[in-house]
């Protein structure tokens, strides 16, 4: 990827995570904003706004560095494993190893009543069947229904890898943060498995373009 095009996917990746994050701040801490708006306190409104954008900023960084490490491993896993039919069954039993932990280890120790299971549920619900329709969108793109594994992996074991940090909170309003961070992860990582590939192909058509302004420069140097 050339550099303007990677400042063009990296740019866009931020304004995913902040956009999403801003306006799922609103709505899952609505009581938190409501009483800004109550107060007439404006300023204050936008400052926490501002706020909850730069967090989805901060999680769009992390969401990318999870990607283009993914991108690494996925490498890797294939040179490790001989064969892509390998790999994916290797990444299926990554998958329902990673579920298995949230339920037990993250879930678990911290849902005491029902509503609090439904919440979790609800969330792991969400991320499996984003991770699903990502897949599924990725394989109508490409036509290649070898990498669904690979995508669905991504979506589901990287993303969750990259939630660890509020996942790993036991105190305050963290289920608050486990919900409103989850969002801008699956936004910009669906994003990033989507659209990486038009900015390669736009990359090399950049590239033919420069070699062919390089070799009529050559051209005309060579007449002159």
């Amino acid at each position: 990827m050339t550099i303007r095009n990677w400042i063009k996917f990296f740019s866009m990746c931020m304004l995913i995570g902040g956009v999403v994050t801003g306006v799922a701040g609103i709505i899952i801490r609505w009581n938190f904003f409501s009483s800004y708006l109550a107060a007439g306190e404006i300023v204050e409104f936008f400052a926490a706004f501002v706020w909850m954008i730069f967090l989805g900023f901060t999680m769009s960084v992390i969401a990318q560095a999870g990607f283009f490490a993914y991108l690494t491993i996925h490498q890797i896993g294939v040179g490790v494993f001989k064969t892509l039919t390998l790999w994916n069954w290797v990444q299926v039993l990554l998958m329902i190893v990673v579920v298995g932990d949230l339920i037990i280890f993250r879930f678990a120790p911290v849902a005491e009543s029902a509503k609090d299971w439904l919440f979790y549920g609800g969330l792991l619900i969400f991320l499996i069947s984003s991770a699903i329709a990502t897949a599924i969108k990725k394989v109508q793109l490409t036509g290649k229904k070898h990498i669904l594994i690979s995508s669905m992996f991504f979506m589901i074991v990287i993303t969750c890898l990259e939630w660890i940090i509020p996942l790993m909170g036991r105190k305050g309003n963290i289920d608050t943060y486990v919900a409103l961070l989850l969002f801008p992860l699956i936004a910009v990582n669906a994003y990033q498995l989507l659209a990486l590939p038009k900015y390669n192909q736009k990359s090399n058509e950049d590239r033919k373009k420069l070699d062919e302004r390089k070799k009529t420069r050559n051209q005309k140097n060579v007449g002159k």
